[in-house]
């Protein structure tokens, strides 16, 4: 397996309920939808056609198998084995959303997996004993409008229906606009308590973002907990002029602060043993020629703990205002997202620890390490309401958000293999 996606595969058998496609198949289908030919990097953005695409891909392989469809008010897919009002139903999925360029595995390899493991289940002839569901969250990356896990923020009551109608795209389109323009009422989009009642726990799967398991020769791991993290915007106010006519000694470039407060973030991250970046900016009027006006740039931050990142962030922005003061610019942060430090439940990480090291992999040699990350996750919102576990499956460059992100196809099918094992642990005993 590389980047660009797999080779057609043999269709998978599927015992004790209807045939669905392998997991090679599943992802030589899904691979093409909202693919850049360019870059070769994913935009598959919220309530976009490509995210319209990946719906629809969702709901055949939901119906597909035999499964009960849904979609709930804040835009989520749900694709149910047995009765949701039952309550403790087990979970699995992820996000079919990318970032800009984005590569193919952070997300759909979580969804992809979550169908092939049922397919496994069934092949093994397990007997659920509790209702079973595979998701979509909605907007997960945050790429259009700013925010990360749209779907699963509204659902758990971290993000506000108020809040949500006040978020806006770079061409000026609203939340709002954008799910009736895909045919969702937005309206209806809130908290949902009575969907996280029915939900025993959430197993979330996902390749890893980073190099940790490449590093200790293993295919799978287990999170232990997810960096504090968060976004800001520093607006950087200077004066528009001409490039050619007016002189360095008279000039307010805000372009020059942003600059220097670039380079204070990798120093001041670097001091607090955390990481920092600036990865967006947006600079008016834009020109060649002309001295910019106004130049935004969005930092993200994140740390092992929440002292070193607040110190990271309270020494980038007070760098920022004396750089300004030195230029004649005026400076603002604001705020845009955060989220605290998430451990996952421990009783249900201690679980997956023990099926697995009980199941057919470890007899496989298969060694799960429990680990951190810096990454946010569905499962990490959720967290605060129910009972949320991960899995990492190994990146062997440890590159994300790019078009290099990998996973070699047997640590894949390795990761189907041990989700399958905990779905079977915790829904079929």
């Amino acid at each position: 397996m590389n980047a660009s996606g797999l080779r057609p595969g043999p269709r998978a058998s599927n015992a004790g309920g209807a045939e669905g496609p392998s997991f090679t198949e599943m992802w030589h289908d899904l691979r093409p939808i909202g693919r850049n030919p360019a870059t070769g990097g994913y935009r598959r953005y919220a309530w976009t056609p490509a995210d319209t695409d990946c719906r629809a891909w969702f709901k055949s392989q939901a119906t597909t198998r035999g499964l009960t469809y849904e979609v709930d008010r804040n835009g989520n897919q749900w694709a149910w084995l047995g009765d949701p009002q039952a309550g403790g139903a087990i979970v699995t999925g992820s996000h079919l959303d990318s970032v800009p360029d984005g590569g193919p595995f952070d997300g759909p390899l979580g969804v992809v997996s979550a169908f092939a493991a049922l397919d496994e289940l069934r092949r093994r002839g397990a007997e659920f004993t509790k209702p079973f569901a595979i998701t979509n969250f909605g907007d997960e990356e945050g790429a259009r409008f700013g925010l990360a896990c749209v779907g699963s923020r509204l659902t758990s009551g971290a993000l506000t229906r108020e809040a949500a109608h006040k978020l806006t795209d770079a061409d000026g389109v609203t939340l709002p606009q954008a799910m009736e323009n895909a045919g969702y009422d937005p309206d209806a989009i809130g908290v949902d308590r009575e969907r996280l009642d029915r939900i025993g726990a959430f197993i979330e799967l996902h390749v890893e973002q980073g190099r940790a398991l490449d590093l200790s020769g293993d295919a799978i791991g287990i999170a232990s907990s997810i960096w504090p993290h968060g976004r800001w915007r520093f607006d950087f106010a200077g004066e528009a002029n001409h490039a050619g006519t007016t002189r360095l000694v008279d000039r307010r470039d805000p372009m020059l602060t942003y600059a220097e407060t670039v380079l204070a973030a990798r120093r001041e991250a670097q001091l607090a043993g955390a990481v920092a970046t600036f990865g967006k900016v947006s600079v008016e009027p834009n020109g060649v020629n002309a001295i910019p006006s106004m130049v935004r740039g969005w930092l993200d931050s994140r740390a092992a703990d929440q002292d070193a990142l607040d110190r990271t962030v309270t020494a980038v922005e007070k760098a920022a205002h004396e750089y300004a003061d030195a230029h004649g610019i005026d400076v603002s942060l604001t705020r845009e997202s955060f989220t605290p430090i998430v451990e996952f439940d421990h009783a249900l990480r201690d679980e997956l620890a023990r099926i697995l090291g009980m199941s057919a992999s470890a007899s496989r040699g298969l060694k799960v390490p429990v680990l951190g990350t810096g990454a946010g996750h569905d499962a990490g919102i959720l967290a605060q309401s129910i009972p949320t576990a991960m899995l990492f499956v190994r990146n062997p460059t440890g590159v994300s958000h790019s078009p290099a992100e990998s996973a070699a196809e047997d640590d894949c099918l390795e990761g189907v293999r041990a989700l399958a094992d905990v779905l079977e642990g915790l829904a079929c005993t």
